[in-house]
């Protein structure tokens, strides 16, 4: 059987306080008890019950993050930013994925609720409706990654400007002498979709483009909805010579069915993907696109969390943080022939 603080307080000469104090790390004790303390902790293994003092703190020190695909390396890399800051104060994190489904996610916001995590991290896929009717998401403080909804309630939030990425994608494409730009978007449900497809709109005005309905598709951010679109735009018949996919999965898609069409990439159609990290550069070639700073992101969401659980904030007091997203120019993307 282990040690237990009141054997270490027999051990010390100290009251069962004094140790209490020194193993929460409160103040009011001097450094010379504390040192005695800790050594006669390392000394006979003492092992703090956690589970006992989450119990009188009210408190897991447990983050609870919801995703929507695991598999994705965009969500992989805003994991390992909430992880890195969650560990350096000692959070730890309860991870899971909603597989894209409303319901699953619906689900397992009451499993965290029975761990009884402080806060959660959330990449949502549910609608604005659906999120109102989440009564956990009122009782603990919430950070919203990715995907910001639009609720009545405040809350945290850390997104990418997703209309200046779509901007910064066609300004691209129009200084090589692009005019006839096809597109493919994710879903209009949420809200990376709408704004990309927003920003897109705007750089399509901007630039006095014409607006061809026929070159925009609208997938589900997979892989098969890529390739889906681009057959379907190559069956309307219309010219296009630049193409950019708006995610990073419809762009491997779309990938695809142009080389199972024989059509040349930069040669034939100029191609701007999203999120595409090729840093061991095993794409042939090299794509165009734009990107996140995944990480970053996790750890700002993650630092704002904290910051709502350690300082009791009142829910009128929220922060959305947006970051910017960066174009980099590859291989996949040349100036029009005249």
């Amino acid at each position: 059987m282990g040690m237990s603080i009141k054997d270490i307080a027999k051990k010390t000469g100290l009251s069962v306080s004094t140790i209490s104090r020194v193993v929460n790390n409160k103040p009011g004790i001097s450094e010379e008890t504390r040192e005695l303390v800790k050594l006669a902790i390392k000394k006979y293994h003492y092992v703090p019950n956690m589970v006992a003092r989450n119990l009188i703190n009210r408190k897991t020190n447990t983050i609870g993050v919801i995703i929507p695909d695991m598999s994705e390396m965009y969500f992989s890399r805003i994991v390992k930013g909430i992880d890195s800051m969650l560990s350096v104060n000692d959070y730890t994190m309860i991870l899971c994925d909603s597989n894209e489904s409303a319901e699953k996610e619906h689900k397992l916001l009451g499993v965290l609720h029975e761990k009884q995590v402080d806060g959660i991290i959330l990449a949502t896929v549910q609608t604005d409706q659906q999120l109102e009717n989440e009564t956990l998401l009122s009782s603990v403080p919430v950070c919203f990654i990715d995907n910001t909804p639009s609720l009545f309630r405040n809350y945290n939030s850390v997104s990418l400007d997703n209309a200046m990425a779509s901007y910064l994608a066609i300004e691209h494409l129009y200084q090589l002498g692009h005019r006839k730009i096809a597109a493919i978007f994710g879903k209009q449900s949420e809200s990376t979709g709408l704004e990309r497809y927003q920003g897109f709109c705007k750089a399509i005005q901007d630039f006095n483009l014409v607006s061809e309905k026929d070159l925009v598709r609208f997938g589900d951010f997979k892989e098969q909805s890529g390739y889906d679109a681009v057959i379907d735009i190559l069956k309307s018949g219309k010219e296009f010579t630049a193409l950019y996919v708006a995610s990073s999965k419809m762009t491997y898609g779309a990938i695809h069915a142009l080389k199972q069409n024989g059509i040349r990439i930069p040669e034939d159609v100029s191609l701007i993907g999203f999120d595409i990290r090729d840093d061991n550069k095993l794409y042939s070639p090299t794509i165009t696109t734009i990107l996140q700073p995944e990480q970053n992101m996790g750890e700002m969401a993650a630092k704002l969390l904290i910051g709502s659980i350690e300082n009791s904030l009142d829910t009128m007091f929220s922060q959305k943080t947006t970051v910017k997203p960066i174009l980099l120019s590859c291989e996949s993307t040349r100036p029009i022939e005249k």
